[in-house]
């Protein structure tokens, strides 16, 4: 029997078995309820994004206009004057996005944990409370939330083991397995043939299934090819392990429940002793410090003596030594008070550093032992590939923290420096802080 032949008979031996066509069909449900999910996911930030920046324009405009009309503000905000460079640069509004991929269609990852925009002022902060934490894919699937890469991740096994399961096992226990080997030009090769056809039709399916995708968001290119790419990698590395089985195999019953072990071994097993691994030898972090110093450490850096939050503010911003207020004790005070959000920015950048370098360390160690659970590898290649794993939010926290420290350093430089600002003046601070 040639190769040919072999896979006409399975495709034969495939259209009469409505439990694999039915497991195939709930398969691809599943996985067009996940990409449907994802697509969702990305054009309501995408959504929210556009209504923001329509948003920051009107706010925009509403300054501009006290500038025209020669006002230093709201009349209900007596307090604020726009004319000064903390007001001016308060009134800025200016948000940091971090916009959605359209490949988010199918790996949501941690899209739906961290915020995806963040409102920059000079009190804020990338650990501030709407930066929520990190909550695991098998955890959002109680929740309802399903993404294409769960699907291919989770279920595609199973499909493949419905699919291959009673590959030579049913012949051998029939006694047809001698009579085959005659008319074939071996068994690894029959049984190799057989796999493959099941192989391409996965294969093909989900090539389907992410172009379907593709067309909810526009996702293409590169990103799109290393999706593929890393999805024909799972399906191989599950075809070899279950080759390995079928063509060994004896019963259909050892058959089924070795594949079973198997999936419950690398879908579960191995990465629930990663994860506990990794608890065990880095605890999860509480957060303490950040909240200590939000709380406990302001409320004493403020109730130090004006000398010493002088001297930290120079050894911060040291070109104030010698500005206009630092030699004005009637205006100085003032200043000083405006210029106090730099000194609270540096108390929570110092109390971050511990828990961002905790952060890496954990990861690395997660990175290091991917070798030895491959479902956490494939995860975070996907989530990777989608612009949503732990690393791009890490990187979006510190892309906050440049902004806030830019934003915070122009304004006690023009500060001390006694600077008063115009509608020239305003359109320059929205110009440098985009």
């Amino acid at each position: 029997m040639m190769n040919i032949d072999i896979v006409v008979y399975e495709l034969k031996h495939f259209l009469r078995s409505p439990f694999k066509i039915v497991a195939l069909m709930l398969f691809s449900a599943a996985a067009i309820y996940g990409l449907h999910n994802g697509a969702r996911l990305f054009t309501d930030q995408r959504t929210e994004i556009e209504k923001i920046t329509v948003r920051m324009n009107e706010q925009k405009e509403k300054v501009i206009s006290y500038f025209e009309k020669g006002e230093k503000g709201p009349a209900d905000r007596p307090w604020m004057d726009i004319t000064t460079p903390f007001w001016a640069i308060w009134n800025v509004p200016a948000y940091h996005f971090k916009a959605p991929s359209p490949a988010m269609v199918y790996s949501i990852g941690q899209a739906e944990q961290y915020g995806y925009y963040k409102m920059i002022t000079v009190w804020a902060s990338p650990y501030d409370a709407d930066m929520a934490e990190e909550i695991a894919n098998p955890e959002r699937l109680q929740t309802g939330t399903l993404d294409f890469a769960f699907v291919v991740l989770f279920l595609l096994p199973l499909l493949m083991l419905i699919l291959v399961y009673d590959i030579h096992s049913a012949e051998a226990e029939q006694d047809f397995v001698s009579l085959i080997e005659v008319q074939t030009t071996s068994k690894t090769v029959w049984v190799l043939s057989r796999m493959s056809f099941y192989c391409g039709i996965l294969i093909l399916l989900l090539a389907a299934l992410m172009i379907y995708g593709a067309t909810l968001t526009s996702a293409a290119g590169s990103t799109l090819l290393d999706m593929f790419v890393t999805t024909v990698l799972y399906v191989s590395l599950w075809s070899m392990l279950f080759f390995i089985v079928v063509r060994s195999g004896k019963t259909i019953m050892i058959n089924s429940l070795i594949m079973i072990g198997m999936w419950l071994c690398v879908v579960f097993i191995i990465p629930g002793g990663v994860h506990q691994m990794v608890s065990v030898s880095r605890p999860m972090e509480m957060m303490t410090d950040l909240i200590d110093a939000q709380r406990d450490e302001r409320e004493k850096l403020f109730a130090m003596p004006d000398s010493v939050l002088d001297a930290r503010l120079i050894a911060l911003f040291p070109e104030i030594k010698d500005s206009p207020l630092a030699h004005d004790p009637a205006k100085k005070s003032r200043a000083r008070n405006f210029s106090a959000s730099a000194l609270a920015n540096e108390l929570m950048k110092g109390a971050a550093a511990p828990l961002y370098q905790e952060h890496e360390t954990k990861n690395l160690l997660i990175r290091r032992m991917s070798w030895f659970s491959p479902y956490t590898y494939f995860q975070n290649r996907f989530n990777s590939s989608s612009g949503t794993h732990f690393d791009d939010y890490a990187v979006y926290r510190s892309e906050i923290q440049a902004r806030i420290d830019r934003r915070i350093r122009m304004m006690v430089r023009d500060i001390w420096n006694d600077r008063r600002v115009d509608k020239a003046g305003y359109f320059e601070y929205e110009r440098l802080l985009k």
